[in-house]
């Protein structure tokens, strides 16, 4: 199944997807070079705006590859976590920074990244500058950022919609008998949380799963809620009446009536407003700087011989090579041990953002961690979700740090392997005959079920992992086996629940990581150092890799928000084995 998927996204899509991108560079190297030597060009003028459109799937960090112009067609300035992060905290003591401009329709990231960014803005109002946003409508993802604001402005014929939280699972059960596939599951008896195999043989949530969601929601919305009631002086009950009425979507006065829009004005008389902020002529330009063009010229906000290490774990957890989007265990277990043996590294925090994956992949990474720890202090800032194999690399660190709506925990495996013997006899023609040496020879074949001894073998080995699983966090984070059992069993925590049940040490962001991991380093001067290194993909352009991470973004630019739904069958190929996964979508 895992051999058959891949060749069909790799190999067919990705052929095309290589002749496009290889098609490209020799005709677009020329504007790709031009356009870098204008972003270096950047100069920064007294009076500028820094200017945050924020409009997209938010990666962990800056994508610096050449070839990712190609794939920036909008003019999205698209700059990753880290530069956003880092140009708000230098604008704050900047000269020649006036203040910041958020312009906002919809974020394309997690209510986790979200929230740093907005306690990033909590902390740059400090200064004194000024804080404005902006935009035609408003998602609830984006006005949950732009509450921060001095003021929010919408357009008046806008829309703010503000409507709560919801997640929607895709089911697979009907589809799979059509085709005559069998996915056959194995998992702990009391892994009863574990949703991530329940699309193979429901058709809607388990009670559990159900229970499990609604509790880590209703945590998610109530924080969001908290904080716009702080920023904006409305009374939470009010919120929520809006939410349910769905009012503040068909009705903009109302929007500004109740408190949630401070004016309804157009484009002009906003940009007439960044001339009074700026105390520029009205005939000026306003002098703005994207984020990735002040992230080249603004200054170094700490520098040291010494250096922290930052290692980005970001996406699902497989075997082998990974890339921005995907945890290797070859790739990152490299990357932590380069920053192990790097002696100016000092300390090392890692990024976590993962949902998990293969359980072998998520023990080699660990065990690297485990190694780093030995030598000098390893600590966790958990992204958007840190859960299943997430949190199984995350175990071994020294301290643990989540934002209130990181999803964590999911401490919990299971194992699939597809029958499809029925599909290929029935629906394809095709039969199957064999020859072999010995009585288990046939293990793991597509083409017949496993036999009774294989699933008595594989269920052993899964109920053994999952032993070897709460084990591992009974030990690492000094509770009891039992305890860890009863909180564990797949089930999935928000941070603020996390910490109170012990899986995490903290509350806070990457920057508290890093100030905490500097404290145990003894460090008062540093510099940052990213692992794992960006690789240039003109530089390996032939490599099965780089032609899979072309082939996504791609078909993720022109499917847009149904591109999900391609991903999730995509993602049964990867869920072969032993695996600590939790997927879902969660739509804020």
């Amino acid at each position: 199944m895992k051999s058959f998927f891949k060749t069909f996204f790799a190999s067919f899509l990705g052929s095309a997807v290589l002749l496009l991108v290889v098609v490209i560079f020799i005709f677009g190297s020329l504007i790709a070079s031009i356009a870098k030597s204008s972003e270096t060009n950047v100069t920064l003028k007294p009076k500028t705006v820094l200017y945050m459109n924020l409009n997209y799937d938010i990666p962990e960090r800056t994508n610096s590859n050449s070839l990712a112009m190609y794939f920036n067609t909008s003019k999205i300035d698209m700059a990753g976590m880290n530069d956003i992060l880092n140009n708000i905290d230098a604008a704050a003591t900047d000269a020649n920074i006036e203040g910041i401009f958020l312009n906002l329709s919809d974020i394309g990231t997690s209510t986790a990244n979200i929230e740093e960014i907005r306690n990033r803005l909590i902390s740059f109002k400090e200064s004194g500058k000024f804080l404005i946003s902006y935009a035609e409508a408003y998602t609830q993802s984006a006005y949950y950022l732009a509450s921060v604001s001095d003021k929010i402005y919408m357009l008046p014929d806008g829309v703010l919609d503000i409507h709560g939280i919801a997640t929607q699972g895709t089911f697979y059960k009907h589809l799979l008998e059509k085709l005559d596939i069998e996915m056959q599951i194995i998992r702990p008896a009391n892994n009863r949380f574990k949703s991530a195999v329940e699309p193979y043989f429901l058709d809607e949530m388990s009670d559990a799963n159900r229970e499990q969601t609604s509790v880590y929601l209703n945590s998610m919305w109530n924080k969001i809620c908290s904080d716009i009631s702080a920023s904006r002086n409305i009374e939470i009950e009010t919120i929520n009446k809006m939410a349910d009425e769905l009012t503040l979507m068909f009705d903009t006065q109302a929007a500004v009536d109740y408190g949630f829009i401070d004016e309804l004005i157009y484009k002009d008389q906003l940009l007439a407003k960044l001339h009074e902020l700026t105390n520029t002529a009205d005939k000026k330009k306003v002098n703005i700087i994207k984020n990735t063009q002040y992230a080249k010229v603004r200054p170094e906000l700490m520098k040291g011989e010494d250096n922290i290490a930052i290692v980005y774990a970001s996406g699902q957890i497989i075997d082998g090579e990974g890339d921005d989007t995907t945890i290797g265990s070859t790739t990152l277990s490299a990357a932590i041990r380069k920053a192990r043996t790097d002696k100016k590294v000092k300390a090392i925090v890692m990024r976590v953002n993962s949902p998990g994956g293969s359980a072998v992949a998520s023990e080699v990474i660990r065990r690297e961690v485990e190694l780093a720890a030995k030598e000098k202090p390893v600590i966790v800032s958990m992204g958007s979700y840190a859960a299943s194999g997430g949190y199984w690399i995350s175990s071994t660190a020294d301290y643990i740090f989540a934002d209130p709506n990181t999803l964590t925990g999911s401490i919990g495996v299971f194992g699939t392997f597809p029958n499809l013997k029925g599909f290929l006899n029935d629906k394809v023609g095709l039969t199957f005959d064999e020859v072999k040496t010995n009585e288990n020879s046939d293990f793991g074949s597509l083409y017949k079920p496993l036999s009774p001894y294989q699933m008595t073998m594989m269920q052993k080995h899964v109920t053994d992992t999952y032993d070897e699983f709460i084990t591992l966090v009974a030990e690492t984070r000094g509770l009891r086996k039992t305890f860890v059992d009863s909180i564990g069993q797949g089930r999935v925590w928000s941070g603020t629940d996390a910490i109170e049940i012990g899986l995490v040490d903290e509350l806070g962001g990457i920057d508290k990581a890093i100030a905490y991991a500097a404290d145990k380093a003894c460090l008062t001067s540093y510099s940052i150092k990213e692992f794992p290194k960006q690789e240039d993909p003109l530089q390996n352009l032939f490599k099965t890799e780089t032609q899979e991470y072309y082939t996504k973004a791609v078909m993720k630019k022109n499917l847009g928000s149904s591109y999900k739904y391609l991903e999730a069958i995509e993602n049964i190929s990867k869920t072969e084995g032993v695996q600590a996964l939790m997927p879902f979508v969660i739509y804020n």
